[in-house]
């Protein structure tokens, strides 16, 4: 038998807000909400008929509410990639303007291609350069 990847678990205080936050983020949609637990999913996990494969509708973004603030940098974060054709800067100001920030965890902005960022309750991710 095989697994695979069905979600991503984010720990957050205000799970309505930061499930809408990444849900305009990417563009996604809100599956479920509860009090303590909100779900979103990319659009193609929604086509009707099953016509996208199992193994490709791609994991989604469970967000569930924990009673403690961020404190310490993610071991774990995702990242982001504008398409081949799209503009990394664009993104990041069009993120910016969401209410992400840039944030510093070690790395020389001189030399990666890569922007660290922070999501309104501080969790990192980064925004690649374009990719295909």
């Amino acid at each position: 038998m095989a697994v695979r990847w069905y979600s991503i678990v984010v720990d957050c205080t205000d799970v309505a807000a930061q499930a809408r936050w990444w849900a305009e983020a990417l563009d996604w949609r809100v599956v479920y909400e509860s009090e303590d637990e909100f779900v979103i999913v990319p659009p193609r996990a929604l086509v009707e008929n099953h016509q996208v494969p199992l193994d490709e509708q791609g994991p989604g973004l469970v967000f569930v509410t924990v009673p403690d603030d961020k404190t310490v940098k993610n071991r774990l974060h995702i990242d982001l990639a504008p398409g081949p054709d799209d503009d990394q800067a664009a993104e990041v100001a069009r993120l910016e303007a969401l209410g992400a920030t840039r944030v510093n965890v070690g790395q020389d902005e001189s030399q990666v291609t890569w922007v660290v960022m922070a999501d309104p309750e501080g969790n990192e991710f980064c925004v690649l350069s374009p990719r295909g």
